[in-house]
């Protein structure tokens, strides 16, 4: 069934639906109704326009291309699997949770709590502004991504993010088997009590990264502005630059350049009877 240049604004105007396509309409209207495609399944929405709450709860092969969700659009997709979303704006809060096989290509991501506890997500060439962006969520894939957060990436498991920027905060707390290349990171606090994070030609930079770490691995990256890091981390690290500081590593290898004179990096290095090599190129 198509259905174009319709207006709904009832509750569960399209609910239960099968083999929708939905062109150029408007989920609007004074009647404020929810969850206007909770439930349905093999749903294509093409120039649509969502201003209302919950509209794809419970759903499953969905299509969502050219849309807009407002900010007053919250709580969009929940409880959906196999989800194709493009060229889309998403301003509405926690617009993605507990949803598995998701495709984000070429959107626009406005919203707080985005993506939380969900599998198996892919997303692409987008922008997101976002705290405790993708908290809970395992098998991610990320490339070319541009991140304005706070909390990013906490608890993420068993994931990659390439070519991509981000300026954030604590990211990457508790996080495990995430490795991340070719990116340019912006925060503080960066990485905290994770486990098997590894850093690839990336540039980091804000105070105090990698404490309480376990088995991290730092290839050609570079650390900016990085005071007391690593502190009771297992670390190897092969660095591009000096640091300012570096305080009580756990254990591992660290390779770096020795800060000249003119510099004015502190260099100080404090470590717990020596189980932490620190190596100056």
């Amino acid at each position: 069934m198509e259905i174009e240049n319709q207006e709904y604004d009832q509750e569960r105007a399209l609910y239960d639906s099968r083999g929708v396509i939905a062109r150029n309409c408007r989920f609007d209207g004074p009647a404020d109704g929810e969850s206007a495609f909770k439930e349905s399944s093999d749903i294509v929405a093409e120039h649509c326009y969502f201003n209302l709450r919950y509209p794809f709860w419970h759903n499953n092969d969905t299509t969502i291309v050219n849309c807009e969700m407002t900010e007053n659009c919250r709580a969009a997709l929940w409880y959906s699997k196999n989800l194709i979303i493009q060229h889309s704006i998403l301003h509405g809060i926690k617009a993605v949770r507990e949803c598995s096989n998701v495709f984000i290509n070429e959107c626009d991501i406005v919203s707080p709590e985005f993506g939380w506890s969900t599998n198996k997500l892919a997303i692409k060439n987008s922008s997101a502004t976002s705290e405790y962006f993708l908290m809970n969520t395992k098998n991610v894939t990320i490339e070319n991504l541009n991140l304005i957060g706070k909390y990013s990436f906490q608890y993420m498991r068993k994931s990659s993010v390439l070519d991509s920027e981000f300026d954030t905060k604590d990211a990457f707390w508790h996080a495990k088997n995430v490795t991340i290349k070719n990116c340019k990171i912006k925060g503080e606090y960066i990485g905290w009590y994770s486990e098997n994070l590894t850093f690839i030609n990336c540039s980091i930079s804000g105070t105090q990264p990698f404490c309480y770490c376990k088995n991290l691995h730092l290839i050609n990256c570079r650390l900016d502005d990085a005071d007391l890091a690593f502190e009771k981390s297992s670390v190897h690290a092969t660095l591009t630059a000096p640091l300012v500081s570096i305080k009580n590593p756990a254990s591992g290898k660290i390779i770096l350049p020795k800060a000249g004179d003119d510099e004015g990096l502190n260099q100080i290095i404090s470590t717990e009877k020596g189980k932490c090599k620190i190596i100056f190129i």
